[in-house]
């Protein structure tokens, strides 16, 4: 497979996606509700957990794919690619992890935090190899 890191991170992207999808309709299931959330805090966990993950992944497999397919350090790529993967899962655990108002679960803080660092880099990483290999 010539993008194994690329399609690694799409792999497991994807198995989440299905997962947090999935919960989503047996929320609405429960509820009897086609659209909108209805003010239920577990139909909200559930469809914010796939949304955000939604918005996120994409990008970040593309920036993957693209730095693999310029060479770019195989390590370190694999190192980003499960960081993102290990923050999208803290975000999920974090949604669904009652807390008190106004103040969000350390897992969800942690998922945004490594999801943001690791957009920052890739894109970074990305934007340098533009302005030094062209």
């Amino acid at each position: 497979m010539p993008l194994p890191i690329t399609a690694f991170v799409a792999a497991v992207c994807a198995i989440m996606l299905l997962i947090t999808a999935i919960d989503t309709v047996r929320q609405r299931m429960r509820l009897k509700t086609g659209f909108g959330d209805a003010g239920d805090a577990k139909l909200i966990s559930a469809s914010r957990s796939h949304g955000n993950l939604a918005e996120h992944a994409p990008i970040v497999i593309l920036m993957i794919g693209m730095l693999e397919m310029a060479r770019a350090n195989h390590m370190v790529l694999m190192g980003i690619g499960a960081l993102f993967l290990f923050g999208r899962a803290a975000h999920i655990v974090g949604l669904y992890t009652p807390s008190e108002p106004g103040k969000p679960p350390v897992p969800r803080q942690i998922g945004v935090v490594v999801t943001w660092l690791t957009l920052l880099a890739l894109s970074g990483w990305t934007i340098y190899l533009l302005a030094t290999r062209n």
